[in-house]
């Protein structure tokens, strides 16, 4: 149990400690993120994270950016939910001891946030660890994938030369970044169903990047043509990867403990296999309807809801059938902008009246 303690210290000291830059974003403060902040809640921890933030400190400067992508992402997918990933930072660590569906998102997207921001950092040259990835073939550790080698047999570059170069994506960097920080191995083997899900969790939103990895192109030739091409693999937009997990999310698998005390399995023996892009959880979620202190849930009442839809969003499903009411409230909000040069935008501040529904 000890080294499951560990497991949920660092990655809520990773995960709180980006949640106080958010909320300053949001009063307009700049955004400072001092990668030491990490570092100092993080002395009781000893082992290599203590030496990266001594001698790497800039990995974790990359770290705190991922995990803030990765909980902007939650706050985008879930903003229609009844849970909107917008908890405080107590009652979020209640809702993350609990190994339900909605933890399971948070996990796999911060883990890949941590993998995207490494990654991308590596590209644009600001790790001096590491850089951008030159193939010299396709069977060199990227593959390309099915469909694009219909592509390619199926267009004209299948009569033309071309090779892997450009700057790619070093994925593997930053997989093993996302891994280093957010999985906390088992000594001598032992585990329990928590740290398999966790862990299994973690893995899901990096494969999420990996299976949406995209060749790029760029034709070389005179007068444009493409006589040579060369390619190289890119990371998807953290949008994709954000829509990859959520379709996850709602094709999640429940899990037991295995006999053997080390595996998973599928509580619904007709439920798709544990593969590694699979989300799972082994509790269900409550309904998010009511305040609770100690499950961490903070209810419905006062969220916003759209009164005309009958889907997520809509104050029928938001409002848990408690009710809501129509409001007018007046917002302030920029207008008549003009730029001018160089380089500057004036705009006027216009007073705009809206109808709002707000759940009770």
């Amino acid at each position: 149990m000890l080294s499951k303690q560990k497991h949920v210290t660092w990655f809520h000291v990773i995960l709180f400690t980006t949640l106080i830059p958010l909320q300053r974003r949001v009063n307009g403060n700049p955004l400072v993120m001092d990668p030491n902040s990490i570092c100092r809640k993080t002395r009781m921890l000893a082992g290599r994270h203590t030496d990266l933030c001594q001698s790497q400190p800039e990995i974790i400067q990359e770290v705190a950016k991922g995990a803030r992508l990765g909980i902007r992402e939650c706050q985008h997918q879930f903003h229609n939910h009844r849970w909107n990933c917008t908890s405080q930072g107590r009652n979020l660590a209640k809702i993350l001891q609990q190994d339900i569906r909605e933890t399971a998102f948070v996990y796999a997207v911060t883990a890949a946030g941590v993998m995207h921001a490494v990654t991308q950092a590596c590209s644009q040259g600001a790790l001096p660890q590491c850089g951008c990835v030159t193939l010299q073939s396709s069977s060199e550790t990227y593959r390309v994938s099915p469909a694009e080698e219909v592509l390619i047999q199926a267009s004209s570059l299948h009569d033309w030369h071309w090779e892997w170069g450009g700057c790619g994506d070093d994925v593997d960097f930053g997989y093993e970044k996302s891994r280093q920080f957010m999985d906390i191995r088992q000594r001598k083997g032992k585990s329990d169903i928590r740290s398999l899900i966790d862990l299994h969790n973690n893995e899901a939103g990096r494969v999420a990047i990996q299976i949406q990895m995209r060749t790029e192109c760029k034709c070389h030739g005179l007068s444009g043509s493409c006589t040579l091409r060369s390619c190289w693999k890119k990371m998807p937009l953290f949008r994709q990867v954000g829509d990859q997990l959520m379709q996850s999310f709602h094709t999640a698998v429940r899990v037991m403990g295995g006999n053997d005390g080390k595996s998973l399995v599928s509580i619904d023996p007709d439920a798709p296999p544990l593969d590694a892009n699979v989300l799972i959880y082994s509790a269900e979620s409550p309904d998010f309807c009511k305040a609770n202190h100690r499950s961490g849930t903070e209810g419905t009442g006062g969220r916003a809801c759209n009164r005309t839809e009958t889907g997520p969003g809509g104050c029928d499903s938001l409002c848990c059938g408690n009710g809501f009411a129509d409001f007018t409230v007046e917002e302030e909000e920029n207008c008549e902008c003009r730029f001018h040069w160089c380089c500057e935008v004036q705009c006027q501040t216009c007073s705009q009246r809206k109808n709002v529904s707000l759940c009770l």
